[in-house]
């Protein structure tokens, strides 16, 4: 019974995983990358590649101009990115919607 019971309570504790993409929650991650923070748009060499979608998000993605720090919520910047992004039409890493409110998992 007490077995069952902290077994039950670590599967409620872990993070889970929507497949092979290795995206978790609830630490907002995607292959050890927090999803918030300072974000810098490339051309080549991302940390992530990511879809803009209108349906079916891996992500919920707010555009903010001051303190990224809740899960979904993005900076863009130039210089001393957290992480760095292309967007690509095949093969993401996630697919993202833009939102305006409740940043986060979908």
């Amino acid at each position: 019974m007490v077995f069952r019971l902290l077994l039950a309570c670590l599967i409620t504790l872990l993070p889970f995983s929507t497949g092979d993409d290795k995206l978790t929650y609830p630490a907002c991650e995607f292959n050890g990358i927090k999803l918030y923070g300072k974000v810098k748009f490339v051309t080549s060499f991302p940390d992530i590649k990511i879809k803009f979608v209108d349906n079916f998000p891996d992500i919920k993605v707010k555009f903010v101009d001051n303190f990224p720090d809740e899960c979904g919520e993005w900076q863009i910047v130039e210089n001393f990115p957290d992480f760095t992004v292309q967007v690509v039409e095949s093969f993401p890493d996630i697919e993202v919607k833009t939102v305006n409110n409740f940043p986060g998992k979908p």
